[in-house]
C-alpha cells in the first residue's frame, strides 16, 4: 500500500506542477497507469475553480477561458507542448524527417496554429456546457489521459530516449489500462445518477468518450507509425477537446 501511494503521488508530481517531491519520497517507475486518475483529479480541481468563478459572477465564456488557462498552468503546459511539436512534425511532407523536426526547440507556424485551434475549440465547447460543468471537466481530463495510456500500451515507441521511454517500458497490460478504465466508468456513472431519465445519453457518452480516446491515439499512430512523448501529449489534448465537444450535445441545456 505504501508503494502504491508513493507511485500515485509520483504521478501527481510528474503530470502536474504540484511540488510533492519536496515533502514525499516518490515512485515514478509506473506513473503512466495513474494518468486517468490524475486527470479526474485535475478535472475536479478545475471544477472547483469554475464554481468559485461562478460565485464571483464571471460570465460563462470568460470563465471557460480562465478554466482552460488554469488547466494549462496546473500541468505546466506538458501536453500542450506535445501538440505544438506534433503539429510541426505533421507539417513535414517527408515522413522520415518528422521526428527530427519535432525535436527542434523552435516553434513553427503549424504548431502555433494547432495550439490556437485547440484552445479556441476547448474554450468554445466548455462555454456551451451549462449543466454539470465540473463533471464535464473531469470526464474530459480523465478520458484524454486514458487515451494516452492506450497509445502507450498498443503502439511502438519511436525513440530510444525521451520522456516516454520509461512509460513504454514499465506499463503492464492489461491491468494498467483497466485501472484507469475502472475509475473512469465509476466517474461516468455519476451522469446516470444526475440524469436518471436520460440513461441512454449516458451510454452514448461513455461509448463516445472511449471511442475518442482510442481513435485519437490510433490516428497519430497512422501518421507516424508509432508514438513519441510529444504524440502522447497530443493525444491527451485533442481527446480532451473532442470529449468536450461531444458533451456539448448532452450538457448544454
Amino acid at each position: 500500500m505504501e508503494k502504491l501511494i508513493r507511485s500515485f503521488l509520483g504521478g501527481v508530481a510528474f503530470y502536474t506542477v504540484i511540488p510533492l517531491s519536496i515533502y514525499w519520497e516518490l515512485e515514478i517507475e509506473r506513473v503512466a497507469r495513474w494518468a486517468p486518475v490524475i486527470g479526474l483529479l485535475i478535472g475536479g480541481l478545475l471544477g472547483l475553480s469554475d464554481v468559485a468563478l461562478e460565485f464571483l459572477k464571471i460570465p460563462i465564456l470568460t470563465r471557460s477561458a480562465l478554466i482552460i488557462a488554469i488547466g494549462i498552468g496546473l500541468t505546466g503546459g506538458l501536453h500542450l507542448d506535445g501538440v505544438i511539436d506534433t503539429a510541426d512534425g505533421l507539417a513535414v511532407t517527408q515522413k522520415e524527417r518528422r521526428l527530427e523536426v519535432m525535436k527542434e526547440s523552435t516553434v513553427g507556424a503549424f504548431g502555433t496554429i494547432a495550439a490556437a485551434v485547440l484552445l479556441v475549440l476547448k474554450t468554445a465547447a466548455l462555454g456551451d456546457i451549462q449543466l454539470h460543468r465540473w463533471l464535464a471537466l473531469m470526464l474530459a481530463a480523465g478520458w484524454g489521459r486514458w487515451g494516452q495510456v492506450l497509445a502507450i500500451a498498443l503502439y511502438p515507441y519511436l525513440r530510444t530516449t525521451g520522456k516516454g521511454v520509461f512509460h513504454k517500458q514499465n506499463l503492464r497490460c492489461p491491468q494498467d489500462v483497466l485501472l484507469g478504465l475502472f475509475f473512469l466508468l465509476g466517474c461516468s456513472g455519476i451522469f446516470f445518477w444526475l440524469e436518471p431519465q436520460q440513461w441512454w445519453e449516458g451510454i452514448i457518452v461513455v461509448l463516445g468518450n472511449g471511442a475518442i480516446a482510442f481513435l485519437t491515439g490510433y490516428w497519430f499512430y497512422r501518421q507516424f507509425q508509432g508514438h513519441t512523448g510529444d504524440t502522447y501529449g497530443a493525444v491527451v489534448e485533442w481527446s480532451e477537446a473532442f470529449v468536450l465537444c461531444l458533451l456539448t450535445g448532452f450538457l448544454h441545456r
